[in-house]
């Protein structure tokens, strides 16, 4: 595989910055605790700290011993303890997508594309030579020229709609002209590669980077995962060595299932199933595909359990109502989500739901983070057919040159990908071109518990306009299936009007000008 090192870009930086002060064993005195019959065993007895050293040197062994025998035996919970704090700079949105976003044991907060205008040059170029190298810098500045225009071409529709909402600030537009900029700037970033470059904050605990490590060459950025994660590894070694003692090769990207996969059945994308998942939607960016057919009536038994309350005592939708009513569960109008630890609210996990949906790489790196709302995201590289595919946001509809630039934008990086290909290029490398824009095909499944958090958060018009619209279909069709359980899918200020709690709109100065507890959820509707 070739190293990252050779990326023609600056490489990652990666830095550890915050740790428990012995991880590895306080690891082992959690596992050592479990079986003591004198109390809590310290991080500082494991090691035999102050002991002379022959019994010292007997604490050491056991220590690496319990380390070894729970690690292989899979009791993994006491690695999950101690926890690290990365800083990393110069990694790609492509590598966040595709790894360090993909599961759900993770803290990040990273630069916001959607309010912090990308500046030039600051993209993973791989390593790439001559022609294909000529190509892929070619791409990249139309790309970012596209991007620049973008935002200019935008100004004029997102002002149009911005004071049609708040028409007093017209008046005094200079004050106000940034918050347009940003509105236009959101979708402008489309057009940018998944090469941008990021950096973030980022947190995972000791048994989350072993498994990043083991399972590090995977596709869709198998070399760049690689390399960071290798240096994440590196920081904590340095810190703490003793992780070395459990500590496993990578698997080669070989002997993961997917490219196993495609190594048996010569793999070529298949343009039909691209087809067929677009036919199956239906219309919808977000389509509801199952749920079970029992989910108000499971709930509302849930709600008699946890009361201690028979049905002729309860019946169904007053027990939904219970747990579920902001006006009777205060723990709704809280800005906390506290409604994970409450008995109550914890009945609501028991419905279900399946959707299959299509959004573009940046609104889904978005949906990703809802990570108790799980999807089986799909390898890039299978989808990239050759044709333009991409998403279209709903304020280049009201900007004909715009839309024009957009989409020629879209054509002429598909191009730039197909020349890259017929230039050997490894689709690993190529697919860093791909734009914010191209879809991202999958399906997802939720508990009622944690959609209705999600959709809380992504049915304010604040939420970026495109998951918006996958939340709207989300929460209609839910209410269509199951009433009684779907009339509680609001923003915020829904929520908090039912408990009435002031304000109505906890956004404060980034009110979006629309009193959406005034709509009923047919009514939704937005450009920006």
């Amino acid at each position: 595989m070739v190293g990252m090192k050779s990326f023609r870009s600056p490489p990652p930086v990666v830095k550890l910055i915050n740790a428990f002060a012995r991880p590895f064993e306080n690891a082992v005195a959690t596992a050592r605790t479990c079986y003591s019959g004198k109390g809590i065993i310290w991080p500082e007895e494991v090691s035999g700290d102050g002991e002379p050293d022959d019994k010292r040197q007997k604490r050491v062994e056991q220590r690496d011993r319990i380390a070894r025998s729970t690690y292989e035996a899979g009791h993994h919970t006491t690695l999950q303890h101690a926890h690290f704090q990365f800083t990393l700079e110069n990694v790609s949105r492509q590598f966040l997508w595709s790894f360090l976003h993909s599961h759900p044991f993770y803290n990040s907060e990273q630069v916001s594309q959607r309010f912090v205008e990308v500046r030039p040059d600051f993209f993973a170029v791989p390593p790439l030579d001559g022609e294909a190298l000529a190509v892929y810098r070619a791409a990249l500045e139309q790309q970012q020229a596209a991007y620049r225009r973008l935002i200019d071409l935008l100004m004029a529709p997102a002002a149009r709609e911005y004071y049609r909402i708040f028409p007093a600030r017209k008046k005094v537009s200079a004050r106000y002209d940034k918050d347009v900029k940003k509105k236009a700037q959101e979708i402008a970033r489309y057009a940018l590669p998944v090469a941008t470059f990021a950096y973030l904050y980022h947190t995972v605990s000791g048994i989350t980077l072993l498994r990043y490590y083991r399972l590090c060459q995977q596709l869709d950025a198998p070399t760049e995962t690689r390399l960071v994660v290798t240096r994440m590894v590196e920081e904590v070694l340095r810190h703490d060595p003793l992780y070395q003692t459990i500590l496993e090769d990578p698997l080669p990207l070989e002997a993961t299932p997917e490219y196993e996969h495609f190594q048996a059945h010569a793999f070529t994308p298949d343009v039909e199933f691209i087809r067929e998942f677009d036919r199956s939607l239906s219309g919808y960016t977000s389509r509801l595909v199952d749920h079970k057919p029992g989910n108000e009536a499971c709930v509302a038994q849930a709600v008699r359990e946890v009361l201690g309350i028979s049905r002729a005592r309860l019946d169904d939708e007053t027990a939904i109502r219970r747990a579920l009513d902001p006006a009777e569960n205060k723990l709704f109008g809280e800005s906390m989500n506290l409604t994970s630890l409450s008995k109550l609210s914890r009945a609501l996990v028991h419905a279900s739901y399946t959707f299959r949906k299509k959004l573009s790489h940046t609104a889904d790196s978005q949906d990703q983070r809802h990570r108790m709302t799980p999807a089986s995201r799909p390898l890039l590289m299978a989808h990239m057919t050759g044709e333009p595919d991409y998403v279209v946001p709903e304020l280049l509809r009201h900007s004909a040159p715009a839309r024009e630039l957009y989409d020629d934008t879209m054509a002429r990086t598909w191009a730039a990908i197909a020349r890259l290909r017929g230039l050997g290029v490894a689709d690993e490398f190529a697919a860093y071109l791909l734009p914010n824009a191209v879809c991202v095909r999958m399906t997802e499944s939720a508990d009622f518990l944690n959609l209705h958090h999600k959709l809380k958060s992504r049915l304010c018009y604040t939420a970026q306009e495109e998951i918006w619209r996958a939340s709207l279909d989300e929460a209609r069709q839910v209410r269509d299936v199951n009433p009684v359980l779907g009339r509680y899918l609001l923003p915020p200020c829904g929520l908090r009007l039912m408990t009435q709690t002031r304000p109505l709109c906890p956004e404060g100065d980034r009110y979006c000008g629309v009193p959406v507890w005034k709509l009923t959820i047919d009514q939704y509707s937005r450009v920006i």
